[in-house]
């Protein structure tokens, strides 16, 4: 099967093999006509990032590149990729890479006129309307991972390099105009991201159907991403070049992050200060912490979970269900607790103090307290 078409929700994808090949195209709609590319560090010097370049330079929007982006992206950051678009004169941003480069270059074109500090646009009540929205620059939007959905979600991730959590700054307006959905973009992905990054799209499937909110349209979004994943994720790992596999777990993770609308809970609650405390990798972090959170909420989504494990193709319920994420994470090579990722000596309660403060925490089924929170935290270790 050709995995190609154009979607127009939840705004304009063009999904397809080879169609990084209409980013003069994607910039035109989107209004774009000197961009700025933002990406991360690692990506910097691969040459898909250079034929990307190459694109926009045969077609006379310049090769204008910022790439000092943190693994976990932080206001430093921002400011000198807000310094970089405005000393550029740029009009746009192209958001090229995984969550760290599509976060921030999301980040930069929704800053770069605002006169407010970004901590200001916090994903709290209506803080978002706050921003003056008509200065918000357009994006277009290119993952080259699959797993994050940034580039079809309306809010960035900020790590507070002063505090070391992690924030949402959210606007409608930051959902990019434009997204090109090129698998061929992630063949060189390593296996450790292409686990990694995959099972954070699992995660943000998994916690948005089992979040207790009414929003059956992601309810069924995400019941089918975990079968994508399921399905196609180790055939990703076991072959990089696989396409078609690529491409179901590019469309999986999409799906991951238009589903969580409906809610995320304790896994990406311990996940984001871990990872801004000890910076270890966000969908691996979530991917280790995932078994242990199943336990903690097993009264409140046993019922949901044995109609997940039926619709997936899974025997024995939720104890079916448990083994096969335990199962899958031992075949991606997935570390089998906090400590075997690289966690060591935390501050339990400080790690505490965070993950009840992170909003993903009003997503999960069970209460979070201090205490439950606390023993979840060592359990994950």
């Amino acid at each position: 099967m050709t995995l190609r078409a154009n979607w127009s929700y939840p705004t304009a994808i063009r999904f397809g093999a080879g169609r990084i090949s209409e980013l003069a195209e994607a910039c035109a709609a989107a209004g774009i006509s000197k961009p700025l590319l933002v990406t991360d560090k690692g990506l910097a010097s691969l040459p898909i990032t250079a034929a990307t370049l190459d694109l926009m330079e045969a077609a006379s929007l310049g090769r204008a590149m910022f790439a000092d982006v943190d693994p976990n992206p932080t206001e430093i950051n921002l400011a000198a990729g807000v310094a970089a678009y405005k000393v550029g004169g740029h009009d746009g941003v192209i958001a090229f890479g995984g969550g760290s480069g599509l976060d921030l270059g999301k980040a930069v074109a929704f800053m770069a006129e605002q006169t407010r500090p970004v901590w200001d646009y916090e994903d709290i009540g209506d803080w978002w309307t706050r921003a003056d929205a008509s200065a918000i620059a357009p994006i277009v939007a290119v993952p080259t991972t699959a797993g994050t959905g940034s580039e079809v979600g309306r809010a960035s991730v900020l790590t507070n390099s002063v505090t070391h959590e992690k924030k949402i700054i959210f606007h409608p307006k930051i959902l990019p105009s434009v997204v090109i959905c090129d698998p061929e973009l992630t063949v060189g992905m390593p296996r450790a991201i292409t686990a990694g990054t995959g099972m954070d799209a699992f995660a943000h499937c998994l916690e948005a159907y089992c979040s207790p909110h009414f929003h059956p349209m992601s309810q069924g979004i995400a019941l089918e991403g975990m079968r994508l994943v399921k399905e196609y994720l180790p055939r990703a790992y076991a072959d990089g070049t696989d396409i078609d596999a690529r491409g179901q777990m590019m469309a999986a993770a999409a799906m991951g992050a238009v589903a969580f609308q409906k809610g995320l809970g304790a896994i990406h609650a311990i996940s984001h200060p871990i990872g801004a405390v000890h910076n270890t990798h966000h969908g691996t972090t979530n991917a280790v912490v995932m078994q242990p959170v199943l336990r903690f909420n097993r009264a409140a989504i046993e019922a949901r979970i044995e109609q997940a494990a039926a619709y997936l193709g899974i025997a024995g319920g939720f104890d079916g269900f448990y083994a096969f994420v335990g199962k899958l994470n031992a075949e991606l090579g997935i570390p089998a607790n906090l400590k075997a990722l690289g966690v060591m000596h935390p501050d339990l309660d400080a790690l505490t103090a965070s993950a009840l403060q992170d909003p993903s925490t009003g997503g999960n089924p069970v209460k979070m307290t201090a205490e439950n929170t606390r023993k979840l935290l060592e359990e994950c270790l």
